[in-house]
């Protein structure tokens, strides 16, 4: 049976397919690429929300309509009204915690675009499976932004120091750096993906390991590229270790005698971003490694308030106008060069709003422990 959500305005947006006991989220707005809007995010929080108090319901699917599974959230709507941007936010953590500590399994099947949003709702949950279509990134510091919906939770825990090199440079992951590095726990052929779908509703199962061995049944092992930045992860770790945003540019510099494409790319996007951004990345990432997921999204959407408010830098602004808006892509950064964000401009960001106007986030009260969506790594 599938059936179309008309709730919030969202009329066919969030699409939902019930077989047996497993219920199937389909986004769908392939021509934005299944982009959040904010009513999307809404009725995905209300539809997770009632499923796991549904004893009906033992297993979750979230996929994409076309070619993306999602990529990202609506961000020019987000720039057109700074108090709507903050009440997006707030709702996208709360669905990102939700899944974090799902009582039930979610299954993400990641055939296509994930960027952003769309690794915020699938990242968290139980299981991800990339295909030979998947394909990676958190591209924020390139607008003005930075990686968030949790980010600073997982990408701190990807191994080495991958997370910063992802984070930082926004580089693209196919589903085989996806399944390496532990953002995705299984890789299955797209042509097998109605085979795994099916299998999963002919289970009527809610325990765990029943579902995992599923889909070991239909994953592979697939080889990574031979210029794969993953397989570098040496010089990965050497240059993103550094201290500061400057010494891992020029570490990578140093390495530019090597020859290998990944670093000069590398080395482009650190140099096109906003200067602002990919400082208090690094230090979002870095401090998420000692922090819960809970805490990371309370300390990310901090960042996103003062990001909306324009108190310390106008470069989300920027970057939505020169990418989204007039697409000259061309950003005129403020400040211009990663010497002038001091470290007061930075921690200033990760500090509580002062105006009784914009409150931290509160996550809901939740009895269920994160859901080990990084328990292999």
């Amino acid at each position: 049976m599938v059936s179309a959500n008309s709730s919030n305005g969202a009329t066919d947006q969030v699409l939902v397919e019930e077989k047996s006991s497993v219920r199937t989220l389909i986004l769908n707005r392939p021509r934005q690429l299944n982009a959040l809007s904010f009513p999307m995010i809404s009725r995905l929080l209300e539809l997770f929300i009632a499923y796991e108090d549904d004893p009906n319901v033992k297993l979750v699917i979230l996929k994409g309509q076309g070619r993306a599974f999602c990529a990202g959230g609506d961000v020019a709507a987000v720039a057109n009204d700074p108090n709507m941007g903050a009440t997006f936010f707030w709702k996208e953590y709360t669905l990102n915690y939700m899944m974090a500590t799902y009582k039930k399994i979610q299954v993400s099947i990641l055939d296509g675009i994930v960027m952003g949003g769309g690794a915020g709702a699938s990242v968290h949950g139980r299981f991800r499976v990339a295909t030979e279509n998947s394909m990676f990134a958190m591209p924020e510091t390139a607008l003005g932004l930075f990686p968030d919906v949790g980010a600073s939770f997982y990408l701190s825990r990807l191994p080495g120091f991958f997370g910063e090199y992802a984070g930082l440079t926004g580089a693209r992951l196919d589903g085989s750096e996806m399944l390496a590095c532990g953002l995705a726990t299984h890789y299955v052929p797209s042509v097998r993906l109605s085979s795994l779908e099916d299998a999963l509703c002919k289970a009527n199962s809610a325990d765990q390991a029943i579902v995992s061995a599923i889909i070991d049944e239909f994953s592979e092992k697939p080889t990574l590229k031979e210029k794969s930045a993953y397989l570098r992860l040496d010089i990965i770790n050497r240059c993103f270790s550094r201290r500061t945003v400057e010494e891992i540019l020029s570490a990578l510099e140093r390495e530019t005698l090597s020859g290998e494409d990944w670093i000069f790319t590398a080395i482009q996007s650190l140099k096109k971003a906003s200067p602002t951004s990919l400082k208090i990345s690094l230090k979002a990432i870095r401090e998420g490694r000692l922090q819960g997921v809970g805490q990371c999204l309370i300390q990310e959407y901090r960042m996103c308030c003062h990001v909306l408010r324009k108190e310390v830098s106008k470069d989300f602004f920027e970057g939505c106008r020169a990418i989204l808006i007039d697409k000259d892509r061309n950003p005129k950064w403020e400040p211009s060069r990663l010497e002038l964000v001091s470290d007061e401009m930075v921690n200033r960001y990760f500090s509580k709003v002062d105006d009784k106007d914009w409150e931290d986030l509160v996550l809901p009260i939740r009895d269920n422990l994160p859901a080990a969506a990084f328990a292999k790594l």
